[in-house]
């Protein structure tokens, strides 16, 4: 029988068979950052231990640093002191650090793939769940908890217990105006927010096979909004060519030794998985969140439903009250002051060129504050080499420095109590960019139709 993608690079990372199924698997790129490192390190300082293999961990500040003036102090009393950690404990330990200033600094998962950290094959662990974003180049990558930070750092090895498979396929040609986020909105709202658990999650099909490396990063990332352990998708042409020529990728014959040995990675016609989905992209549409989870989810036309596919009505009922809004009601022409587009989801260079190619000439509505957050320092620098800073800015866009900024509201980036915000971010929880915060998950396309309307449209009516 034939072996899965997710196989083949578990079954190359194992070490030994520990008992009751668990088997301790060999990692290859550990991602560290403020928020989840220190006690880690605290860890190893106790048992007077090395980390063992300083140059596979590479660290970067991220989380809640500020977005504004970052060549200034942090005035944010346990920013400051968890930033100041990072750079103590990566000075004391040997690892390799993109802190503040650096210009590679910028979010733990859109570093690692611009700069060819992330390669095919891989196993990638960091101390945050959306680690499955590196997922796209073909890899095994998913989020630890603090204490297994400390177990890498200390052995570059984890206990894990394989788990079960899961393949999504998506054929068809996607709509004008639909993106990935679209996609993995969309799925999420069928599978709800737990559908995944239990899973690591293969992505395949001629509407996967036909997206850019960012866009399929943006998919891997919220599988773990399905309560899967990560996703992946097998790599092709278009990942080689990404990797090629990055800062740490192969070079020269190395590149193509790699290549040769990446062409390998794939599921064979035979495997068989535990579990299967199939969806047509024509049936997708843009997608708005309407709820407090990212599995509450409807096509832009579509009405917030009467009830939940899971989960009491009572739950439900609370989410609704939190967002302000009824079944039945549709989304689309409510008023929104907030927008914001960033985060390890929709940071990236070709997001900030889509938003850029939608705003230019327009200015945003009156009433709406847009905030731009690119995920790292090369982003900003190049989207300042092609002037789409400029035009954010002649649109009335705020362009921020690089940071998890809002998507999550660990520095001065929240939402107000009460607001609603449209958001390229993941997560939609009570209070996540906020205290009553509201957050609407969207597209980069959806979040700028947004900020230039100043309420929440229909995105394919405004386009040419």
């Amino acid at each position: 029988m034939g072996k899965t993608l997710f196989d083949k690079i578990w079954e190359a990372h194992v070490v030994t068979q520990a008992e009751g199924g668990i088997e301790v698997l060999y990692i290859d790129r550990h991602l560290i950052h403020e928020v989840t490192s220190p006690q880690a390190f605290d860890g190893l300082r106790q048992r007077n231990i090395a980390v063992f293999r300083p140059r596979q961990t590479v660290a970067t500040a991220d989380h809640n640093v500020p977005t504004r003036d970052q060549h200034l102090p942090i005035s944010e009393k346990l920013s400051r002191f968890q930033v100041e950690k990072l750079t103590e404990n990566c000075a004391a330990f040997g690892v390799d650090l993109y802190g503040l200033g650096h210009p590679y600094q910028g979010i733990v998962h859109v570093i690692g793939p611009e700069l060819g950290i992330t390669q095919p094959g891989m196993t990638i662990v960091c101390g945050d769940s959306h680690t499955s974003t590196h997922g796209a180049f073909g890899c095994i990558a998913f989020g630890i908890g603090t204490s297994q930070v400390e177990q890498v750092l200390a052995t570059q090895c984890l206990l894990q217990k394989r788990p079960k498979r899961m393949r999504i396929t998506i054929d068809g040609q996607l709509q004008a105006g639909v993106l990935s986020k679209d996609i993995i909105l969309y799925v999420i709202s069928k599978l709800t927010a737990s559908g995944g658990t239990g899973h690591f999650v293969e992505y395949a099909g001629s509407a996967i096979r036909s997206l850019s490396m960012e866009a399929r990063m943006t998919i891997c990332n919220m599988s773990i909004e399905m309560g899967a352990r990560g996703g992946l998708i097998a790599p092709d042409e278009t990942t080689f060519e990404y990797v090629r020529g990055r800062e740490f990728a192969p070079k020269g014959a190395a590149f193509d030794a790699a290549v040769q040995y990446w062409r390998s990675l794939y599921s064979d016609d035979d495997a068989v998985f535990d579990t299967e989905y199939h969806y047509r992209a024509e049936d997708i549409e843009p997608m708005v969140t309407y709820g407090t989870n990212p599995g509450m989810g409807i096509g832009i036309s579509q009405a917030v439903p009467a009830s939940p596919e899971t989960g009491s009505a009572q739950t439900y009922e609370k989410s609704l009250a939190y967002m302000g809004l009824q079944s039945g009601e549709h989304l689309a022409g409510k008023a929104v002051n907030y927008v914001f587009i960033g985060s390890c989801t929709n940071s990236r260079i070709e997001d900030l060129r889509i938003v850029a190619d939608y705003v230019r000439g327009k200015q945003k509505a009156s009433n709406v504050h847009a905030m731009i957050v690119p995920g790292s320092k090369q982003v900003e620098a190049q989207a300042k080499a092609e002037g789409l800073d400029a035009i954010f800015r002649e649109a009335g866009f705020d362009f921020r420095e690089p940071g998890c900024s809002a998507c999550l509201g660990m520095n001065e980036d929240k939402i107000p109590a009460g607001e609603y915000c449209v958001s390229t971010s993941n997560r939609n929880f009570e209070g996540r960019q906020g205290p009553g915060a509201r957050t609407i998950l969207a597209s980069p396309l959806m979040a700028a139709a947004t900020a230039i309307a100043g309420r929440i449209v229909d995105v394919r009516e405004f386009l040419n």
